[in-house]
């Protein structure tokens, strides 16, 4: 674990990368969080498993793939939150529903410090498909981000409340830079194709040292090999998302859930769930 100062900016995630570190407390403002995190880290059941989802180029569809996971994390009876990292977005939530969902967001948590009930914290948030997410607004009023001491204290809540909590990253510092290093494991999404994997790679380069998987999306018209592009990147593959159709308007209109009922989802999401663990 890196400790450091408020106000030392990214050079204190990029001195925490390239030390390998797992965690970042910035002081003093994770103060409280620190010393329960210390506490609950000699216990024997330290809480839910974090599995963070990262794209290796633009529109390659982690929020697709992090969402069917979730429902079907959750339709296998696990406690799961998914939660969306990704500030400039535009609102997770927003591919989840077409109607408005009681609860609450990031912005609402800007306050939050040291221990939050985990119990309070589950309840306070929206739900659908039969798991709980943490979504940044789906609106064009501007939100602030909380600091990292709020974010501290949300990630050590969500661990204890729930088994499974799933991480859409983004790939901006926000999401990469600060919730990555929360995470257990990671998945990183490429698609089958040369440029994209090259771009993957860097992303890979900037991740945190965990277990890292690989998931590959591709189609009839892919030109690398699924099981190539995962040796090439020196990681394991973890599955490979079907081409769903439907799925851009899907997401548009608040339809992933339907999408994610197929039977080709399903077998997907189910074999990388039980790969990391997540089921049984």
């Amino acid at each position: 674990m890196l400790l450091g100062r408020a106000g030392e900016g990214d050079g204190l995630w990029r001195l925490a990368a390239a030390l390998g570190a797992e965690r970042v407390a910035v002081l003093p403002e994770a103060a409280a969080w620190l010393a329960e995190h210390l506490s609950m880290s000699g216990s024997p059941d330290y809480g839910g498993t974090v599995l963070g989802i990262v794209g290796g180029c633009g529109g390659v569809g982690a929020t697709t793939a992090a969402i069917w996971l979730a429902q079907a994390a959750a339709s296998e009876g696990v406690s799961t939150l998914l939660i969306d990292g990704d500030p400039w977005g535009g609102g997770l939530e927003l591919a989840l529903t077409d109607e408005p969902v009681p609860g609450l967001r990031w912005p609402d948590f800007q306050e939050s410090r040291g221990s939050i009930d985990p119990a309070q914290f589950r309840e306070s948030l929206p739900a659908t498909g039969g798991f709980t997410y943490l979504s940044w607004p789906g609106t064009r009023e501007p939100v602030r981000s909380p600091d990292a001491g709020a974010v501290a204290a949300i990630m050590d809540a969500a661990r204890r409340g729930f088994e499974l909590i799933i991480v859409d990253l983004g790939r901006n510092n926000e999401g990469v830079g600060r919730l990555a290093w929360d995470c257990d494991k990671l998945l990183l999404l490429t698609p089958a194709h040369l440029r994209p994997a090259v771009a993957s790679s860097r992303v890979l380069d900037g991740l945190p040292p965990v277990e890292t998987g690989l998931l590959v999306r591709g189609n009839h018209a892919s030109t690398v090999d699924p099981s190539f592009l995962a040796e090439s990147l020196g990681l394991r593959l973890a599955g490979v998302v079907p081409e769903v159709r439907g799925v851009l308007a899907g997401t548009e209109q608040g339809r992933l859930l339907e999408l994610g009922r197929r039977k080709e989802v399903g077998r997907f999401a189910a074999g990388v769930l039980e790969l990391n663990g997540a089921v049984q």
